[in-house]
């Protein structure tokens, strides 16, 4: 088994086959025994957890074999992309610990693109079609049958570039004229029948402003950007396996273009430098892996802009949201969210991975970094009636017991506490070891109390439970003597009423009814013939978030930062939401501490 070690943690683990291919090129010393990665998102929308994978991937290998890792922003459509989508990825890539050593855009080519083009044309390898997209599209031919030539396939080279020259004059209609590669409409790969290089938008772009007014094709840019930048290994995603000969040959006409313009190219140094670099470039190599998905979960960037427009969610960092900020803003950890992607690893075919492994991880982490706090969040109060009135004393917590370095805080015991509804029980169930007429618990930290078996509790009207009364044992606080006496009841959390402070939580539940909402949105659009908001309306869940006021925490917990690792003890993992202020602070529901999906 080829293996590699993990330098941080000094373990050994396996290689997984992108890390085989990479140290097989290097091995054959090829690209001079240079790994160059990029990261190429479009902005246009905000990362989800599946780019997190191709980030861990891309950033990963080129920081493990000495490389750089480039961010390029793969802007060619300036219909959808924004400054402020530019922003949110550069956040989120940092959030999730790594660093890209320049920042690109494929706008930053448009010239070399365009001249590139240019050269195409000249080489009877392009041309210019005035044919409706329908029209291009039924002459495609099917995956049994071959393509028919375009009309305007064989027009003169002097045409085809007075045409492209007009795409981009801003006089162009969008639609009415396109650019094609000149390769093969008889290919068995449907890619290759003289695919679309540019198109006309007439829109201005946010960086190029009013320059262009054609635009590179996605096919045509990608490749090309990759071999301008020097980028060795192009990594993506299974749905580019088709696209890779398609690559190739794009990258491989690149270079027979450097070769041709030489030291004098018409595109300036950077095409000058490329040219000598020539004999120890050998271009970069596309490499496929799966894609992450996850039940219960869609990650279309056009389905997640759709709910944050139609107000199905708060915005794109809505904690239900499988957004990178939305995760951060529920609580996950960078940390937990590598620790899933290390678990599902990389592989060539695509599978639908189960929320709960992801939970696991993220509860994993937290368990080693979350500090535990009380809170109490369906409150009822008791009573210590033989504890004197007006007195409190601290007690000591310790905030973390899987980590000493963490220390410890203290928490107030008074006379009066909160603990849980559901903590007591009037008429106790057969095996119930909580709080209960003549039963003993242990308060966290503190004494073991007894529930008055005479007069345990009053009620309203309605038969609600308003206060329980209880005797304490002040012989067996925590660290005392006293504290190992043996008693049948549960250990419970609690909060002083004296100085709690009074918290909104948030509670979230998975945003979709169903384990694939894509396949069933799918399916309901077929048989209704309606659109994608109306089917994603019908498989949201109705109870994907409860809000819970009146929830009471110690001050501990209410001074923590925003975004804080908490664990509500017997609860589960919290964090403190963003929104948080003096006089209403809100605590947003991460984990749960047990496994709670389906196995």
């Amino acid at each position: 088994m080829v293996t590699t070690e993990n330098v941080e943690n000094n373990e050994k683990r396996s290689l997984n086959f992108i890390e085989q291919k990479i140290e097989a090129d290097l091995a054959e010393g090829k690209n001079a025994g240079k790994v160059q990665t990029r990261f190429p998102p479009e902005p246009n929308g905000y990362l989800h957890i599946g780019h997190a994978k191709a980030i861990a991937m891309d950033f990963g290998v080129a920081k493990r074999y000495g490389g750089i890792c480039n961010l390029r922003f793969d802007d060619t459509n300036p219909q959808k992309e924004d400054t402020e989508y530019i922003e949110s990825i550069e956040q989120d890539i940092k959030w999730l610990g790594y660093e890209w050593a320049n920042v690109y855009y494929a706008s930053d080519y448009f010239q070399q693109l365009w001249d590139f083009a240019v050269w195409l044309i000249k080489q009877g390898r392009a041309y210019v079609d005035e044919q409706s997209a329908e029209v291009i599209a039924q002459q495609k031919g099917t995956t049994t049958s071959p393509g028919t030539n375009s009309p305007y396939r064989e027009r003169s080279v002097e045409k085809n570039l007075q045409l492209f020259d007009f795409m981009n004059s801003g006089k162009c209609e969008p639609g009415t004229l396109v650019l094609r590669a000149k390769i093969d409409m008889a290919h068995p790969n449907m890619l290759f029948r003289d695919p679309l290089i540019y198109r006309v938008l007439n829109i201005p772009h946010i960086r190029t402003g009013n320059k262009w007014n054609a635009y590179p094709m996605y096919d045509f840019t990608h490749g090309q950007s990759d071999y301008l930048e020097g980028v060795t290994h192009s990594l993506c995603t299974l749905e580019f396996v088709e696209h890779r000969p398609l690559y190739d040959l794009f990258v491989q006409w690149m270079r027979e273009w450097i070769a041709d313009c030489g030291a004098n190219a018409e595109s300036g140094s950077k095409l000058s430098a490329l040219n000598a670099q020539l004999a120890t470039y050998q271009g970069p190599r596309q490499t496929e892996f799966n894609k992450l998905n996850l039940s219960y979960t869609l990650m279309s960037k056009r389905n997640l802009l759709a709910l944050v427009n139609e107000g199905m969610v708060s915005g794109w960092d809505d904690p239900r949201m499988p957004t990178i900020c939305g995760f951060r803003r529920r609580g996950y950890s960078p940390e937990s969210i590598q620790k899933f992607i290390d678990k599902i690893g990389y592989t060539t075919y695509d599978a639908l991975n189960e929320m709960a492994l992801l939970e696991s991880a993220v509860r994993e982490d937290l368990n080693s970094r979350a500090i535990r706090v009380s809170a109490v969040l369906d409150p009822v109060k008791v009573i210590i009636t033989n504890y004197p009135e007006g007195q409190t004393e601290m007690l000591t917590a310790v905030n973390n017991p899987e980590n000493e370095a963490d220390g410890t805080h203290e928490v107030e015991f008074s006379r009066e506490l909160w603990i849980e509804r559901d903590d007591f029980q009037q008429v106790a169930e057969k095996k119930f070891m909580r709080l209960a007429p003549g039963k003993e618990v242990r308060l966290k930290n503190a004494y073991i109390i007894k529930c008055d078996e005479q007069h345990p509790c009053d009620t309203d009207e309605n038969g609600t439970v308003t206060c329980i009364y209880c005797t304490y044992d002040p012989e067996t606080r925590s660290g005392l003597p006293g504290a190992d006496r043996k008693i049948k009841g549960k250990t419970l959390h609690w909060v002083s009423s004296h100085n709690a402070v009074e918290a909104e939580v948030r509670l979230y539940d998975r945003l979709w009814k169903v384990e694939n909402p894509r396949d069933e949105m799918a399916s309901i659009r077929q048989q209704q013939g309606c659109d994608a908001v109306t089917a994603m309306r019908q498989m949201i869940n109705p109870d994907s978030l409860t809000v819970l006021k009146g929830c009471y925490v110690e001050p501990f917990a209410a001074d923590m930062k925003p975004l804080s690792y908490l664990q509500f003890q017997r609860i589960g993992y919290f964090n403190v939401d963003p929104s948080s202020q003096p006089g209403h602070i809100v605590f947003n529901k991460t984990v749960g501490l047990k496994d709670t999906w389906k196995k």
